[in-house]
């Protein structure tokens, strides 16, 4: 079992910067893969970024550039870093983990579990 606990979320004029946090509690090493979703009112669930366990990392388009995710193994705590940021990027944000083994990290995978979200808004 694995407990996602994400935090960092608030309110940022456009061009501003916020690092999202996601506390997990259980194992993620090895064979995991962890994502940052988002949701905005109106719109479908959408991937941002994914992170394999090797480290390896893919972003959506509308992020590339100005987002970026991380993890530090020792905390057990994933992070995305976002700059540069939108009143596009305006939505609920969500941390999500999986067990991928040896397959690609994809936003498409079936992630069995998630946090309970993080609201992210940008001011024009």
């Amino acid at each position: 079992q694995v407990q996602l606990v994400e935090s960092g979320g608030g309110s940022v004029q456009a061009g501003g910067s916020l690092r999202l946090s996601c506390a997990a509690y259980g194992y993620t090493g090895i064979g995991y893969c962890m994502g940052w979703f988002r949701q905005a009112p109106g719109k479908e669930r959408e991937g941002v970024a994914t992170r394999n366990s090797d480290g390896s990392t893919s972003y959506a388009d509308s992020v590339k550039g100005r987002f970026t995710i991380s993890k530090d193994n020792a905390k057990n705590t994933l992070y995305l870093q976002m700059n540069s940021l939108k009143p596009e990027d305006t939505a609920m944000y969500y941390c999500a983990a999986v067990y991928a083994g040896r397959r690609f990290c994809s936003p498409t995978m079936d992630f069995g579990y998630w946090g309970q979200g993080t609201q992210v808004t940008v001011s024009s």
